[in-house]
């Protein structure tokens, strides 16, 4: 196919396939990929993004859905799992079709994510490298921050970005290119390594998300729903939570910015759903999330609000349940994770039993129901015990919730993951695949898959 080679340099964005035994569409866009798409459109390059994840099975009534899948031999690491395992999204005939089509680009960045989705990145960029032998591949994201000595030596990438790397993947593509000239911008932080040279640097970063036009959701052809990041980082430091290392600091946009957007993307595009990816969004309420939801009522934006992340619950009190519910927040999600006071403590004491009941109180006192009212649990933890998980489901329902089990992720760097190792039976440190949740990494005599169907089927014969 002939193509005309155009004088501004060509960057294809490309969210990789979720290659795993179970995956669900909750409003996933690949977020920093399309600030990073803004970034360089404002810079003058040409942006082509292949989106791997935009294809539905079906659509459910807020947008959210599950993804097409093609069921696909299972990695070596996992062959003794007695479950199917798919890849999820686009087939690889329309990727293929849609790199044949394309212009050579001058470098293709990619994100990635969860550590144990690899395979399907790898495969990713293994077609990439078959069409464009030639291209510099980047690669930034969850998997390539987390697990970046595993990705530097097996992914296939030239460089690696590690952490918030907006502003860095966007000096290195300027580098890459030669283009004259590099964005004005306060610098985020990240590590840039080339894996062919096996060197590093590490760059000073200030970076308030406020600089950052909006994300290119016009790439797609279509879409019916936008998500927003309000904050990046989280102030708290959960045991299990990586949020501390995807971002190093807590760092907000200015309410009055947030709400814009939000009539932005309502009023120009017609966008009935929003997706809020904060960490943190309840966080010192009056200064922040009050003001956005004062806002939505005054300029009287009609909408779906979602908050797939879960919130934090000792924030929620009479006014702020009322807010949520007059602004239709659709999708609470309270992270709860166990009831046990003592593991509450032990993993950062986010949260207490006693805070908890209010919070339910004040969000049925606004107007919402028990089912409209979720509740991650976690199971699995290192040394948990398969009756913790079933009192923490006990209690949420006494207290008039819907519990929502969450198996737990063994993630590098956190301060959990040095137990997990203790309790694992598998190599998690060597292998990301055994971080995929659904095998309970952690399982034990206390609580083993068996004991975990058992509280599934029990959960669901209850609902």
């Amino acid at each position: 196919m002939f193509h005309v080679k155009h004088s501004s340099p060509h960057v294809l964005l490309i969210n990789p396939w979720i290659t795993d035994f179970a995956a669900y569409n909750l409003w996933a866009k690949p977020l920093g990929l399309l600030y990073i798409a803004s970034l360089l459109r404002q810079s003058g390059f040409r942006i082509t993004l292949i989106d791997c994840l935009d294809s539905y099975a079906n659509r459910k009534k807020f947008a959210d859905g599950n993804f097409s899948k093609i069921k696909i031999e299972k990695p070596r690491a996992l062959k003794s799992i007695p479950r199917n395992y798919s890849q999820y999204g686009i087939s690889e005939a329309s990727f293929v079709e849609r790199l044949r089509a394309l212009e050579e680009p001058d470098v293709v960045a990619m994100t990635s994510g969860m550590t144990y989705w690899y395979p399907g990145l790898f495969k990713t960029i293994q077609l990439v490298r078959t069409h464009f032998p030639k291209v510099p591949v980047i690669l930034g994201g969850i998997y390539a921050t987390l697990c970046s000595d595993h990705a530097r030596r097996h992914s296939g990438a030239d460089y690696i970005v590690t952490g918030r790397g907006d502003t860095e993947a966007l000096r290195l593509v300027h580098e890459l290119t030669r283009s004259a000239g590099t964005p004005t911008l306060s610098k985020q932080s990240g590590a840039v390594s080339d894996t062919s040279h096996h060197s590093a640097f590490q760059r000073e970063s200030r970076s308030e998300p406020n600089h950052f036009p909006y994300p290119c959701f016009d790439l797609y052809s279509q879409f019916d729903f936008v998500c927003i990041s309000t904050s990046r980082g989280c102030p708290l430091r959960c045991s299990y939570c990586a949020s501390f290392l995807l971002s190093e600091r807590f760092s907000r946009r200015n309410p009055l910015d947030v709400i814009t957007e939000i009539e932005f993307w309502t009023r120009e595009y017609g966008i009935e759903n929003i997706t809020f990816y904060d960490d943190a969004l309840l966080i010192e309420p009056g200064s922040h999330i009050v003001p956005i939801l004062k806002e939505i009522l005054a300029r009287d934006i009609r909408c779906n609000f979602h908050a797939p992340n879960g919130l934090h619950i000792r924030e929620i009190d009479e006014e702020l349940a009322d807010l949520l519910f007059q602004c239709r927040f659709k999708t609470i999600r309270l992270g709860l994770e166990t009831s046990d006071e003592h593991k509450q403590l032990e993993s950062g004491g986010k949260v207490k039993n006693i805070e908890f009941q209010k919070t339910v109180r004040n969000l049925k006192g606004a107007g919402y129901i028990e089912e409209e009212i979720g509740v991650y649990i976690l199971a699995g933890l290192p040394g948990q015990r398969a009756t913790e998980v079933q009192e923490s489901i006990s209690f949420v329902k006494k207290v008039g919730a819907k519990p929502i089990l969450v198996e737990y992720s063994p993630i590098p760097g956190t301060p959990l993951f040095q137990k997990a190792k203790q309790w694992s039976p598998f190599d998690i440190e060597n292998e990301p695949l055994f971080h995929n949740n659904s095998i309970l990494p952690c399982q034990w005599e206390g609580f083993t898959l068996h004991h975990y169907g058992k509280i599934k089927m029990g959960l669901k014969e209850n609902t």
